[in-house]
């Protein structure tokens, strides 16, 4: 008897399975290519600079907690960093190579908008990629709200083109930084060229003519070191590009300095960023200028505190 009821089942199926369209699927979306092999050089450098972190965190440095009370700061100590960092230059050109120490200069900062494009080495793979453009996207935004200055990662019109590059990309980075920046120096594009092992990353800002107005800028970063080291540089370096363009040794808690006590921007740097963009203050002012303003701006921010 069970058998006289399979024959419409059977028929059920053969009309449905004729409803169902028999055109080809579409293929499915090509995956990116994977990142070639690390080079011996790449290998290398990744080796070293888990070593250095390894060394520093060894020693309580590289620090994220923005500085505490064993790093007190005063208004006067405020005011004079403020000052060394934000009105003297980190390097001069001298016989063709940028040699470190600078002269007095003019308070520099951004007018427009600063629009943060980041551009990576084919050799950098996919993970290092989506995490370095997160920690670069939430860093801009940190410093659009400490400045008040507007601070966008993009790729529409840069002005501020961060690269991330490893050793074999780095000695040709010639065409990429010239691309971004074709005013940059035949000194500066050494430097990037040939980058000693010491000098995890490096920015350079131009102005145009005599302007004390920023209007572009080019990071680079060594993508061969790990994530702290590249969160170390990223923060330190567009700081930089900000307009507080110098470091200090007695700068402290700061990032400013060159020791990596401190790996992302402290207390007292957020309040030189505030400073810097201040209306009080203007492109181009002396140092004899702002010095009073200065003074009056971090008694503000302290709250009175001498």
């Amino acid at each position: 008897m069970r058998k006289g009821f399979l024959l419409p089942a059977l028929l059920t199926t053969a009309l449905l399975a004729a409803c169902v369209s028999t055109a080809p699927l579409p293929p499915p979306p090509a995956l990116p290519p994977p990142a070639p092999e690390p080079s011996a050089a790449t290998k290398a450098g990744q080796d070293y600079y888990r070593k250095v972190e390894a060394n520093y965190l060894g020693q309580g440095r590289m620090r994220e907690d923005g500085g505490g009370p064993d790093t007190p700061f005063t208004t006067r100590d405020l005011v004079e960093n403020f000052i060394a960092i934000a009105f003297y230059d980190e390097f001069t050109e001298t016989n063709g190579a940028l040699v470190a120490g600078g002269a007095e200069s003019t308070l520099h900062r951004w007018q427009a908008p600063m629009r943060v494009a980041l551009s990576f080495g084919a050799s950098i793979p996919e993970d290092q990629r989506t995490a370095d453009r997160a920690a670069l996207g939430e860093f801009t935004r940190h410093l659009a709200r400490i400045t008040g200055h507007p601070v966008v990662l993009t790729d529409r019109n840069p002005n501020h083109t961060v690269f991330i590059l490893n050793p074999e990309e780095r000695t040709s980075a010639d065409a990429l930084i010239r691309a971004a920046a074709p005013q940059t120096s035949a000194a500066a594009i050494r430097s990037v060229e040939e980058m000693r092992p010491d000098i995890y990353c490096t920015a350079f800002t131009f102005s145009p003519g005599k302007s004390p107005v920023i209007d572009r800028a080019v990071s680079v970063i060594r993508g061969e070191m790990t994530p702290k080291l590249r969160a170390l540089c990223i923060h330190e370096e567009l700081a930089q590009s900000m307009g507080l363009i110098n470091d200090s040794p007695r700068a402290r808690p700061s990032i400013f300095n060159d020791n990596e006590e401190f790996a992302l921007l402290t207390r007292q740097d957020e309040l030189m960023l505030k400073m810097l963009y201040d209306p009080r203050l203007k492109p181009g002012m002396t140092l004899a200028e702002a010095r009073p303003i200065v003074e009056v701006i971090a008694a503000g921010l302290m709250g009175g505190e001498s």
